[in-house]
């Protein structure tokens, strides 16, 4: 299968690789296109559509992003027609937003409700997937003059490759998709996980419910851990924090620079240190 270079994220998501590519092309196993792709955390989806693979799983524990990416696969059409409907308007903005916080959303379709997270998501400040410990999107208006809410040639490529293609899409904890992978099979997984925050105030997990702390990402490792054991090949993104470098001490370590144009604290903004972490040289 040819690559299709309308087939791109659909989504502006937190940490989002499109401009960390280069730099994650460079430690892929030279073997990529022979193995089956796994992305356990898929997110806004930009190294699983710039690597377009044959076959694979993408997963995410956000019940509400996996619809978005089922939708486009099941329903194209009918999610482009709905998302027509929208309009760029603060207070019909308010409306749509509020949505998660009464009765009503249990009625809205999936594709309604696929529909109502790429509006909020083209329209809201900064494109900044937020949602509050009870798991309502709680980002404001984001006041753009003419914001690309029905990107029809995208959704239905993004469409068409889900549909040729043997992907799998699951709404899981990411443990039962990677511990689940056969020993020795022909398999690589990319994770891009919540970042760990490199100091107090500048902790943003606010795309997950709940977010995540040091425990998460040392139960993470583990998982890891137990992918080496078995010959499986991962590559894992994250922030280039102390506690992240001593949790993969024993794993090639690339530190690597990234843009950071989406964070809840403007001063948070701007060219940071990552880490690109894999078990295979």
């Amino acid at each position: 299968m040819s690559k299709n270079k309308l087939i791109i994220p659909f989504l502006k998501w937190v940490g989002g690789k499109r401009q960390l590519m280069p730099s994650i092309k460079e430690n892929l196993p030279n073997d990529i296109n022979k193995l089956n792709y796994f992305e356990p955390f898929i997110g806004g989806g930009a190294v699983f559509f710039d690597l377009q693979p044959k076959k694979g799983i993408i997963n995410d524990f956000n019940s509400e992003l996996i619809n978005v990416y089922q939708t486009i696969k099941d329903n194209p059409e009918e999610l482009i027609e709905n998302l027509k409907l929208h309009i760029n308007d603060s207070e019909y903005y308010y409306n749509i937003r509020s949505l998660d916080r009464s009765e009503d959303y249990n009625k809205l379709t999936n594709v309604e409700k696929a529909s109502r997270i790429i509006y909020l998501n083209k329209t809201c400040y900064n494109g900044l997937y937020r949602v509050n410990n009870s798991g309502e999107f709680n980002s404001p208006f984001g006041r753009y003059k003419n914001p690309n809410i029905v990107n029809e040639t995208v959704l239905k490529a993004v469409s068409n490759y889900l549909n040729k293609a043997n992907i799998e899409i699951r709404n899981d904890d990411y443990a039962d998709i990677l511990l689940n992978i056969k020993k020795n099979s022909k398999s690589f997984v990319y994770l891009d996980p919540p970042y760990h925050p490199i100091s107090e105030t500048s902790n943003f997990t606010g795309y997950i419910q709940g977010g995540w702390d040091i425990f998460d990402q040392i139960r993470l490792k583990e998982v890891c851990d137990t992918l080496n054991d078995n010959n499986i090949k991962f590559l894992l993104s994250n922030s280039a924090s102390q506690q992240i470098m001593d949790l993969y001490k024993d794993y090639n370590i690339e530190i690597v620079r990234a843009n950071r144009f989406i964070n809840s604290n403007p001063n948070n903004r701007g060219e940071v240190d990552e880490v690109l972490i894999k078990n295979y040289e």
